[in-house]
């Protein structure tokens, strides 16, 4: 009987026929979701005998929700991921220096998704533009709620941004152009320490060999510094017995997980020289959003890297595309679903169904191993059979 997830003190309740909220999203979103949900219920089906099964229930964001309800985010879209705890996206439109804000920020924000999860590795086959993208294995854990996305934001030129510019200049003495946009980038000692309580007890859970704290914290003192310093306070007051900092240990860990960290620039050129000594990585917001782009580049792009926010107290999660909606693409069947399929992968394994989601990797590796790949990956792939979205999606089934 179709039921909607709950949460208890042991965790998330997923009965099984749950029911799950879906936006399929905009541009590309329609031919990607099409794959991908035949992709997921195969995958349930083979690895439940028909035991199990998703209801999916579809709700309205973006374009779509604007030419059928006039709001581009209606509010039982909101309300369904609220109650159902657990959902799934495709990538939606937003406009570029006007119009909406983010959707997808707007929805990390209401349901207090503090957690984006990225998990970045290299399957076998995928082209890359490095030499070794198998030295990839990281999973992201980047603050979702703060820092310069939470749209503290004025205007140039605003009543409101005049006001601000003389109080600073009254109050502080901060001289600033009278023509600046002005933002406000807060990093609070809570989000920053929950955010790194969760990468901390996944690296303890999934026997991790580190957690690497990427920061700017050198020019930001405050924010990105003061991220750096309530990190390692968190390590010694709460993790003491199953993790331990660098200039604590030396190095030398021992049985414990390691936790260090490194500025954000110099991140950017490790990730490239050095990836297979990073494992875990905690970081904000838009440190985390440059990092996970970089990281996916090297692994076949974010055309097949997975994403999901999730607030682990609450139990809320939306799991989604990381690539935007490609809108010159849309209705042409061609694009690489890979984004949408492994965030699916993602959420099969937060419902605890890992059998099926072991399906959906064990059909993804085998395609891909098979040369059967979408246009972006056949180009670059010698010997390689270019198939239309739907048709990966036909071939991940067939592979299972």
């Amino acid at each position: 009987m179709a039921d909607i997830i709950t949460k208890t003190d042991q965790g998330l309740q997923v009965p099984d026929e749950p029911v799950i909220p879906f936006i399929e999203g905009d541009g590309t979103g329609p031919d990607i979701w099409a794959a991908s949900v035949r992709v997921f219920d195969a995958a349930v089906d083979k690895a439940y005998d028909g035991g199990k099964r998703i209801v999916w229930k579809e709700v309205l964001a973006g374009q779509k929700a604007y030419d059928e309800v006039g709001d581009w985010l209606p509010e039982d879209t909101v309300e369904a991921f609220r109650s159902h705890l657990v959902g799934i996206k495709g990538p939606l439109t937003t406009p570029v220096g006007e119009g909406i804000r983010s959707l997808n920020v707007a929805l990390r924000q209401i349901l207090d998704l503090y957690v984006c999860l990225r998990p970045v590795r290299w399957f076998t086959g995928v082209p890359s533009p490095v030499r070794h993208p198998e030295h990839v294995d990281m999973i992201i854990f980047r603050e979702n709620t703060e820092d310069v996305y939470a749209g503290k934001e004025l205007m140039a030129g605003s009543e409101e941004a005049k006001r601000l510019l003389e109080f600073l200049r009254d109050a502080y003495g901060w001289d600033i152009r009278a023509d600046s946009g002005l933002g406000i980038k807060p990093v609070s000692e809570t989000g920053s320490k929950r955010l790194i309580r969760a990468a901390l007890q996944l690296a303890v859970d999934q026997h991790r060999r580190s957690v690497t704290l990427v920061h700017k914290g050198n020019i930001m003192k405050y924010t990105e510094g003061a991220f750096r310093r309530w990190g390692y306070d968190l390590v010694r007051d709460e993790f003491a017995d199953k993790a331990v900092s660098w200039e604590d240990c030396g190095g030398d860990p021992g049985d414990k997980v390691l936790v260090q960290d490194v500025i954000a620039d110099a991140m950017l050129q490790q990730v490239l020289t050095r990836a297979q000594e990073y494992d875990v990585i905690a970081t904000m917001n838009l440190n985390g959003d440059y990092i996970s782009d970089a990281l996916a580049a090297q692994i076949g792009g974010i055309g097949i890297a997975p994403g999901g926010n999730i607030n682990y107290e609450s139990g809320h999660s939306i799991f989604e595309a990381t690539h935007g909606t490609a809108p010159k693409y849309a209705g042409q069947d061609k694009v690489n679903p890979g984004s949408v399929i492994l965030s699916g992968e993602m959420m099969l394994r937060r419902m605890g169904w890992d059998e099926a989601a072991d399906r959906v990797v064990t059909g993804l590796e085998a395609a891909i191993a098979d040369k059967i790949v979408t246009y972006d990956f056949a180009r670059q792939t010698e010997g390689a059979t270019q198939v239309k979205t739907s048709e990966f999606a036909d071939a991940m089934i067939e592979r299972m």
